[in-house]
C-alpha cells in the first residue's frame, strides 16, 4: 500500500525561487549547468544541490517547458531524445513557454554527459507521475533503469538513487510491484559490485518494501540479514530501513527491538514526513502496548496526528482500563483503519494483555477474590478459563499471587516498593546509553574542512570559510526536508 510508509518529496519554498524569478526553462538550464560541473569536477555535492533545486521546482514543470529543455541538452536525434519525447503529450505552439532570460540567439550547448542524459529520464518521470500517467510512467522508468545498468559513474549514483525509488512507485502505484522484484534484486547486485552504498540503501529499503507488500517477512529477514553493512549515508533511507526493520521484529514477536527501531525512525524523521511519522507511531503504540506499556497522552496529542491516531488512543484506553467488552467494540468500529494500517492481526494479540492488565488491576485491588469473580470482572465465557489464565499469569510474572484450588480464589500478595528493586536503576541506565549513542551520532556527522589544522588562514580566507560553513549547514538542513 502506498501510505505505508510512503514519505512524500514535498516542494519545499526556496529562497532562489521566488515569485517573479524567470522562466521554468531558464530554471531548469541553470540546473543542468550545475550538474555538469558537478560531473567534470566530481563533485557529488553540486549533483545533490541540484536534485534540491528540482524538488522545489517540480510543481511548475509543464510539457512545454520540458521538451524546450530535452530539446537544449539532447543531442537532436539521439535515442534518448526521441523516447523522452515520445512521452511528453503535444501541446500548441502559441502555449510553449518563452525563455526571457535567454531570448537571444546563440546556439544551444549540447550535452553528452551520461549525469545530463539521467537527469532529463528523472525529470520526465517525475512529470508523469505527478499527471497521474502511470503507464507512460512505467514505459519511461523501465527505459531509465536499462539505460542506467549501462553506466558506471560515482556522479550518477545520487541521481540513480532517485531513479529507483520512482521506478518502484510507478509499479506499486500500478499494483504490478511483484514484477519488477527480480530486476531490483539485480540492481542491488550491480550497486554492491559498484560500491554504489547509496544505491545498496535505497535498494535494500525497496526490496524489503516490495517483500513486506506482500506480507513475505521471513524473506525480507534473510535478505536484511545478508545484506551488506556499511554506515548509512542517507538520512531518509535509514529511517525507511528502521522502519522496515521494527515491522519485521514486530511480526516475528522481538517486541523489545521493534520498539526501539520504531521509535527511532519517528525521531529521525524530519518534520515534513507527517504521513511517514504518523505511521511509525501507530506501529510503536501497538508494539508498546503488546509489551504492557501504556503509552503517554501526549503521543497522541502530537501536532497534525491527532485525527490519524484517534482509534489508537480509543484502543490504548480499552487496554488500560483492561475492559475486554470495551476493547471488543473499539476493535471491532475501527477494523478497517486498522486493517488498511496492516495491524489488524496485532490487535488480535493484545487480546491477551487487555485480560492480564485487567488481573493486575484486580489483583491489587483486593487482596482475596474468588474465581467466579475474577470470570465475572474481566467477562470471560467460563471460570475454567479464569483459573487458567490466572495460574499462567501468576507463572509468567505478570502478577504477585497464588491459587487457591481448594477455595477457587485468588490470593494477591502485598506489594512491595518499587524503588528497592533494580527496576528503577535498569531505566535510567538505558536512558543514559539513549543520550550516549545521540551525542555519539552527532559527533561522527560532524564535517570538518580538509587541514584545517595544518594552515593559518588570513582574514579574507577566514571569512569565505564561514560563508561556506553557512551555505554548507543551510544545505544540509534543507536535506531532511527534500527526500521526504
Amino acid at each position: 500500500m502506498t501510505q505505508d510508509v510512503e514519505m512524500k518529496e514535498q516542494a519545499a519554498p526556496s529562497n532562489s525561487l521566488p515569485s517573479f524569478s524567470p522562466s521554468t526553462l531558464h530554471h531548469l538550464k541553470e540546473i543542468a549547468s550545475l550538474i555538469e560541473t558537478g560531473a567534470y569536477d566530481r563533485e557529488v555535492r553540486r549533483i545533490l544541490r541540484a536534485i534540491r533545486l528540482t524538488m522545489a521546482l517540480r510543481r511548475k514543470l509543464k510539457s512545454s517547458a520540458l521538451s524546450a529543455f530535452l530539446n537544449f541538452t539532447l543531442i537532436p536525434g539521439s535515442e534518448a531524445l526521441t523516447r523522452l519525447s515520445s512521452y511528453l503529450p503535444k501541446e500548441d505552439e502559441h502555449a510553449m513557454e518563452v525563455d526571457t532570460a535567454t531570448s537571444a540567439p546563440q546556439a544551444p550547448a549540447k550535452h553528452s554527459l551520461p549525469e545530463i542524459e539521467i537527469y532529463c529520464y528523472l525529470l520526465v518521470l517525475m512529470f508523469l507521475i505527478d499527471q497521474k500517467k502511470y503507464n507512460e510512467a512505467k514505459a519511461c522508468s523501465s527505459a531509465s533503469i536499462a539505460r542506467l545498468k549501462n553506466i558506471n559513474r560515482r556522479t550518477v549514483d545520487v541521481l540513480a538513487a532517485r531513479l529507483y525509488f520512482y521506478y518502484s512507485l510507478c509499479y506499486e502505484l500500478t499494483g504490478d510491484l511483484a514484477e519488477i522484484r527480480g530486476n531490483l534484486l539485480s540492481l542491488h547486485r550491480i550497486a554492491t559490485l559498484r560500491h554504489d552504498e547509496l544505491g545498496q540503501e535505497t535498494l535494500l529499503n525497496l526490496l524489503l518494501r516490495n517483500y513486506l507488500h506482500y506480507n513475505l517477512y521471513d524473506q525480507a529477514e534473510k535478505l536484511r540479514s545478508k545484506a551488506p553493512r556499511f554506515e548509512a549515508h542517507s538520512n531518509q533511507q535509514f529511517c525507511r530501513y528502521l522502519f522496515y526493520l521494527g515491522k519485521i521484529r514486530t511480526i516475528q514477536l522481538e517486541y523489545t527491538d521493534a520498539k526501539e527501531c520504531l521509535l527511532q525512525a519517528a525521531r529521525k524523521a524530519p518534520i515534513a514526513a507527517l504521513g511517514f511519522r504518523v505511521q511509525c507511531n501507530k506501529w510503536a503504540i501497538i508494539v508498546r502496548l503488546l509489551l504492557g506499556e501504556i503509552p503517554e497522552r501526549t503521543v497522541f496529542m502530537q501536532k497534525g496526528m491527532e485525527k490519524a491516531l484517534r482509534p489508537y488512543f480509543e484502543l490504548t484506553n480499552a487496554v488500560r482500563i483492561g475492559d475486554l467488552e470495551l476493547f471488543r467494540s473499539v476493535a471491532e468500529k475501527f477494523s478497517s483503519t486498522f486493517s488498511s494500517d496492516r495491524t489488524h492481526n496485532l490487535i488480535v494479540r493484545l487480546r491477551h494483555n487487555v485480560i492480564r492488565t485487567g488481573l493486575r488491576n484486580i489483583s491489587i485491588s483486593y487482596s482475596r477474590i474468588s474465581l467466579v469473580d475474577v470470570a465475572k470482572k474481566l467477562r470471560l465465557d467460563s471460570v475454567a478459563d479464569a483459573e487458567s489464565i490466572v495460574a499462567k499469569a501468576i507463572r509468567d510474572g505478570a502478577i504477585d499471587a497464588t491459587l487457591d484450588h481448594a477455595s477457587r480464589c485468588m490470593l494477591s500478595k502485598e506489594t512491595g516498593d518499587i524503588y528497592s528493586m533494580t527496576e528503577p536503576q535498569t531505566v535510567f541506565n538505558s536512558r543514559i546509553a539513549f543520550c550516549l549513542n545521540m551525542h555519539n551520532e552527532a559527533v561522527r556527522a560532524l564535517r570538518f574542512p580538509p587541514n584545517s589544522h595544518k594552515e593559518k588562514e588570513s582574514a579574507e580566507k577566514r571569512r569565505e570559510r564561514r560563508q561556506q560553513e553557512q551555505e554548507l549547514a543551510k544545505h544540509i538542513a534543507e536535506e531532511d526536508d527534500d527526500e521526504f
